[in-house]
């Protein structure tokens, strides 16, 4: 199972690290490695996140997340990403910005440092909202109870997400603009940069996550329809497997893993640069991070890790927001990439401890309803 799931990360591994050696030699294949270690110690989260998506797709769609999927997540947003920024922000062709990137090395990585703001306050944005509407929601497990509870509560006032989410953009845009004046004015504008770019985030979600939710729940008839089909089945000893997301709701939920694997790759991209600024190397080693994310997503879903430690997600949903305001106050200030990493890791492994300790206690009562309620209030943190 294992090498059935990680077998194609094995692979692009040896490949990578030998094209490594041969690009820039034994130093190369070091940056590589340490890049590949970056990427997926800051993705672990995405893979959570995205697990407890992928698993309401189709065995179809999986199949295109785990081949299209990486494509554009190794390609698109490794390569072809910091290229197509630097072509904007520096307003010249893609082909001249490629020649910059392989010739020009120190140019290109300035470029891509000047286009951090934007880069951003748009994905800082965006995961800031898919954690405040996690927050935000009244769900049966619940994990730090002392601060979700209120919150939930709070969650019933309608676009509250979306409010935090533009005040939180607008004082970071304000306060960017007020340090540049203090500095000479010489990034006013880049704080209107930052304020755009901000709300095309937020757009993105709401039009892209509006749009798979929409065609989520108009299954939801189809899966009340099938719940006494479960029933029977369940009283003559048959296992049905739950409603899948097919055609247009499994294509827009897709669209929505690629901007939300989009968003988390950005930290490890501009991160990379604090390593090296060669677009090769950088797309080796966050190529094979980006692949051990895919299969990690998989392994995930395959063995139902997520059903059997029900507070992952919200300890992945926690480190989404953490980046989130990670990435919007590097808009301003540098923060070492170890951190961003280290505060994803620790949230995540917290969660996972309070699942195993949740676990063992309801084994301990039983498993019986009226233990496990009380057994469920008891071991959140």
């Amino acid at each position: 199972m294992l090498l059935k799931t990680f077998g194609w990360s094995f692979v692009i591994t040896a490949i990578g690290l030998v094209a490594a050696v041969f690009y820039g030699g034994w130093q190369g294949f070091g940056i590589v490695a340490i890049l590949s270690v970056l990427e997926i110690s800051l993705s672990f989260d995405n893979a959570v996140v995205n697990a407890g998506i992928l698993k309401k797709m189709n065995a179809f769609w999986q199949k295109i997340f785990l081949t299209v999927g990486v494509l554009i997540a190794v390609f698109g947003m490794r390569l072809v990403f910091p290229v197509v920024i630097v072509a904007i922000s520096a307003k010249m062709g893609p082909i001249e910005a490629v020649n910059l990137a392989l010739n020009n090395k120190d140019r290109y990585q300035e470029l891509v440092t000047d286009a951090h703001p934007a880069i951003a306050a748009f994905g800082g944005m965006f995961l800031l909202m898919i954690f405040l509407d996690f927050i935000f929601e009244d769900r049966d497990i619940q994990w730090l109870r002392w601060i979700e509870r209120p919150l939930a509560k709070l969650g019933k006032v309608d676009m509250l997400s979306v409010c935090i989410a533009m005040i939180v953009l607008l004082i970071t845009s304000f306060t960017f603009a007020t340090h540049a004046h203090q500095h000479g004015g010489a990034h006013v504008d880049k704080a209107q940069t930052v304020l755009i770019a901000g709300i095309a985030g937020l757009i993105t979600y709401m039009v892209v996550g509006g749009l798979s939710g929409y065609f989520e729940d108009k299954l939801e008839a189809e899966e009340e329809a099938e719940h006494e089909a479960e029933e029977e089945a369940a009283r003559s000893g048959k296992k049905r497997s739950a409603v899948q997301l097919a055609g247009q709701a499994a294509f827009f939920m897709f669209l929505y893993l690629e901007v939300l694997d989009a968003s988390f790759s950005f930290d490890g991209v501009i991160g990379a640069f604090a390593i090296t600024n060669d677009i090769v190397l950088m797309a080796l080693g966050l190529g094979i991070g980006a692949m051990y994310v895919r299969s990690l997503t998989v392994y995930l879903v395959r063995q139902g890790t997520l059903d059997d430690y029900v507070y992952l997600e919200h300890g992945a949903h926690y480190a989404i927001g953490a980046l989130a305001v990670i990435l919007m106050v590097t808009i301003q200030y540098q923060i070492n990439e170890v951190i961003t990493g280290l505060v994803g890791v620790v949230l995540i492994a917290a969660s996972f401890w309070s699942s195993v300790r949740r676990n063992r206690a309801l084994a301990a009562a039983g498993g019986d309803a009226g233990s496990s309620e009380k057994t469920e209030i008891s071991s959140g943190v």
